[in-house]
């Protein structure tokens, strides 16, 4: 078991996290979504709000949880990402992987939709550069983490 600091961006402090069923499933399904990029954290927190709020937890790892962990894109990444954004729910804990950015997730719906193909939404992200993710879908994982403190990004 090792410690990881990761940041989760919103408009509130999130001193519990938890999972919430929304209109839209995102990458992995539904779920806890953090990162251990910082700076995604901020921009995530700073679009959702004037008064964004990086909140920060530490991560304890769990062997005896069922982890999916996609190192990079790949074809196994990109059809996991359209089952779940198509409402599949999957048996993972945690869900690990790349982020898509907002060039990429255009290619990733132009090829959802079948208005590009495979090779091309390759050849587009070949030179684009994601962020990570990591997203917690059960209250055993959940209780991996451990609130720190919460950050106010901007002041307006």
């Amino acid at each position: 078991m090792k410690n990881i600091v990761l940041y989760h961006g919103s408009n509130i402090k999130v001193e519990f996290p938890e999972i919430r069923k929304t209109k839209y499933t995102k990458d992995f399904s539904w779920g806890f979504y953090c990162t251990n990029d910082y700076e995604q954290a901020y921009k995530w927190a700073d679009r959702k709000s004037k008064k964004g709020i990086v909140n920060v937890y530490s991560y304890t790892t769990n062997d005896n949880l069922k982890i999916l962990k996609f190192d990079k894109m790949t074809d196994e990444w990109l059809d996991f990402i359209a089952k779940c954004r198509a409402g599949y729910i999957h048996e993972y804990d945690i869900v690990e992987g790349p982020m898509a950015d907002d060039t990429i997730w255009n290619f990733v719906n132009d090829f959802f939709a079948g208005n590009i193909s495979r090779k091309v939404f390759w050849d587009y992200a070949e030179f684009k550069h994601p962020t990570h993710q990591i997203s917690f879908h059960s209250l055993k994982a959940l209780g991996c983490l451990k609130f720190e403190r919460s950050e106010q990004v901007n002041e307006q």
